[in-house]
């Protein structure tokens, strides 16, 4: 499966839709995404993980590179995932302690830093 990616602003959120597969194959799209909005000068990025259907060790390095960069600039990246299987990923990797993470879009957008 591939990865399809789009992005969209609300208010001051620019929101990174991803689908499909987070691995080490499309992993370097989603890098060069995130990359690319913080270099335009998009620091408060939420990444809506609904529709994910795989995520590897190199899926979650590459989230991770992102919270550093945006933290970089004083802003922030906000995951929104509901599904189990992904979200079980984060719990046993202790990275729900490092990610806000969301049931829902409006909710992350809501969210203050």
């Amino acid at each position: 499966m591939d990865l399809s990616l789009s992005t969209r602003t609300v208010g001051d959120r620019t929101i990174v839709d991803v689908g499909g597969e987070i691995d080490v194959y499309t992993a370097p799209k989603l890098r060069e995404q995130l990359v690319e909005l913080v270099n335009d000068g998009n620091f408060h990025l939420v990444v809506d993980m609904e529709r994910v259907e795989f995520l590897d060790s190199t899926g979650l390095g590459v989230l991770v590179g992102g919270l550093k960069r945006v933290r970089a600039h004083e802003g922030s990246l906000r995951l929104v995932c509901n599904q189990e299987r992904i979200l079980k990923i984060f719990r046993i990797t202790g990275l729900t302690k490092v990610f806000p993470i969301h049931n829902s879009v409006d909710e992350a957008v809501a969210a203050t830093d």
